[in-house]
């Protein structure tokens, strides 16, 4: 291995990135831009939820049942209705998400003291959303019946009000949240995005960069010198590794001063390890480089082994437990999966080597598989 020859192919390799527009954008510009398209893009929280309301009763109670709902910050009041006709085409154009019909008889029947049904038009196109709109309005429904029942007692035993409270829900249930106290989806997703972006961004700079020499034809100056396979491949990767270790620092200062997640772990073990991973997906691009012939191709590729998987199989936007038993398996044999946990215990856990140490010894391993592997299948002798 001679020192000289690696950094004369990595100066070389240096001065066609800073040279070429293409591949100068997507060293620096694409993985911020990235970051900030998903960040907005991707937002889990579900608030604001467009809704209307049909009252056939028109009376104060079922006012009162309407502004709980118009009062809600989940919600967003879009107006009345005047019967359930007006719902559909509001539904269709996605101008609403839910409807809330109060039938005629709502306060009469409450006064009565008989149950009194009202009905919830849900938008289901969106499971998830779906289900946490549910919630919402199932929990403002209780809290509005419970203070019914509360004032009733309140009235007819002629207790203070926050003492019928407590005869009417003598339980109560007091949730904290761990790592997360907001419940931000964002504080969750922007560490998790640098995991996304570098699984895909280094793969795809070695990856272009290599199958770029071959469509060129310099590639048979390589053949033809006296640098050998190693020195090449070095030289050639070590300005993209170099790259994407500073590009997971402008990440981080995106994840931790614009979107504000916390970062509660070890700065150093999280930079040790985010340098182990950038590495890991550059031996990826190494891999797919060998296997294409040209820049179009490379990038296809690059995009189906990393980005895809690692949306469906990392943790992203699902818990892997919530995996069926042959998608855990295939989390298991990604590295997308164990940064992932390195990430997330990193900024929101504060957890360090102490505990994710095997998540550690699963990337040295990948890594050193796939350098091996490419190593023994790259050749300096042109294919036919």
């Amino acid at each position: 291995m001679n020192a000289k020859r690696v950094l004369a192919v990595a100066h070389k390799e240096w001065r066609e990135i800073l040279r070429d527009r293409l591949f100068f954008a997507l060293a620096f510009v694409v993985p911020p831009a990235l970051m900030l398209i998903f960040g907005y893009g991707l937002s889990l929280d579900v608030e604001k939820v467009p809704f209307a309301v049909v009252d056939y009763d028109r009376t104060p109670l079922s006012r009162d049942y309407a502004y709980s709902f118009i009062g809600s910050r989940y919600f967003d009041f879009k107006g009345y209705a005047s019967n359930e006709r007006e719902i559909d085409p509001l539904l269709k154009d996605n101008r609403i998400r839910v409807a809330i019909v109060i039938p005629p008889g709502f306060q009469k029947n409450l006064r009565l003291g008989r149950a009194a049904h009202v009905q919830s038009i849900i938008d289901g196109t969106i499971p998830s959303r779906t289900q946490t709109t549910k919630g919402y309005i199932a929990a403002i429904n209780g809290h509005f019946g419970t203070e019914l029942l509360a004032q009733h007692i309140s009235r007819l035993r002629g207790l203070p009000l926050e003492q019928a409270r407590e005869r009417v829900q003598p339980l109560s249930l007091e949730v904290r949240y761990l790592y997360n106290q907001s419940a931000k989806s964002i504080w969750s997703v922007a560490p998790k995005l640098i995991m996304l972006i570098m699984i895909f961004v280094p793969p795809l700079l070695t990856a272009v960069s290599i199958v770029r020499e071959k469509e060129t034809g310099s590639i048979y100056n390589i053949y033809a010198s006296t640098v050998s396979r190693g020195e090449f491949l070095l030289g050639k990767l070590a300005p993209n590794v170099l790259i994407s270790v500073a590009n997971i620092g402008v990440l981080w200062l995106l994840a931790t001063q614009y979107y504000g997640a916390p970062f509660k772990g070890d700065p150093l073990f999280f930079f040790l390890a985010s340098v182990l991973f950038v590495i890991c997906t550059t031996g990826i691009g190494l891999l797919v480089s060998l296997l294409v012939r040209t820049q179009l191709a490379a990038i296809v590729l690059t995009l189906v082994v990393t980005m895809i998987p690692a949306l469906d199989y990392s943790g992203f936007l699902m818990p892997v437990e919530s995996l069926a038993g042959e998608g855990k398996i295939i989390a298991s044999l990604l590295p997308a999966i164990y940064y992932t946990n390195i990430v997330v215990g990193s900024f929101l856990k504060g957890i360090g080597i102490e505990v994710l140490w095997g998540d550690l010894l699963v990337l040295a391993a990948y890594t050193v598989a796939l350098f091996a592997a490419a190593y023994f299948l790259f050749s300096k002798r042109p294919r036919a």
